[in-house]
């Protein structure tokens, strides 16, 4: 299998595959206690976040897509990740055979309107490639911000559950409950 793993240029960003010079950035983003804050609660070790960043070039050789590295264009700096990715999560009703969407920004990116950017491009590029496929995100019920995102995006709430703590579920389609 070739793998084709994407670039995507939008107006402020540049969404490129993860590279192993990425790490020290990519410690420092998944570290950050506001990233994960909503997501684990708890900073990720230095080899949590190497089994990540192998994880990510992974996901593009097996399953076709993945995450891609947020770069700001006029810093050049690495802000975050976002894409999607078929995690096989325990959990009902089932996410698995749809493009889990999600998307992590650092605390400066915050408010810019740069995940919205980054996702419209990449569910654009997922449009062309897997049409009709599902898109799936959990979002926490706290994480207000990323839940306005997920609405501009399309996303609509399927169901509460617990998957370790409280998540919404949301879909641009629409599952139905197990």
């Amino acid at each position: 299998m070739t793998i084709n793993i994407p670039t995507i240029e939008t107006e402020r960003l540049i969404l490129r595959p993860h590279r192993l010079d990425d790490f020290d950035a990519y410690m420092d983003l998944w570290a950050d206690e506001d990233v994960v804050r909503h997501i684990s609660g708890v900073p990720s070790t230095r080899e949590q976040t190497w089994s990540r960043l192998m994880r990510a070039s992974g996901m593009w050789h097996h399953m076709g897509f993945g995450f891609l590295i947020v770069e700001e264009k006029q810093s050049g700096r690495l802000i975050g990740e976002a894409g999607f990715h078929e995690a096989r999560r325990e959990m009902s009703p089932s996410i698995e055979e749809t493009l889990e969407t999600g998307w992590v920004l650092l605390p400066c990116a915050h408010g810019r309107g740069y995940a919205t950017e980054a996702l419209t491009a990449l569910i654009a590029w997922a449009d062309r490639h897997f049409p009709g496929k599902e898109m799936t995100c959990i979002i926490s019920p706290q994480n207000a911000a990323s839940l306005r995102v997920a609405e501009k995006l399309g996303f609509r709430e399927v169901t509460r559950i617990d998957y370790h703590g409280e998540i919404i579920l949301l879909s641009r389609q629409g599952i139905q409950p197990a």
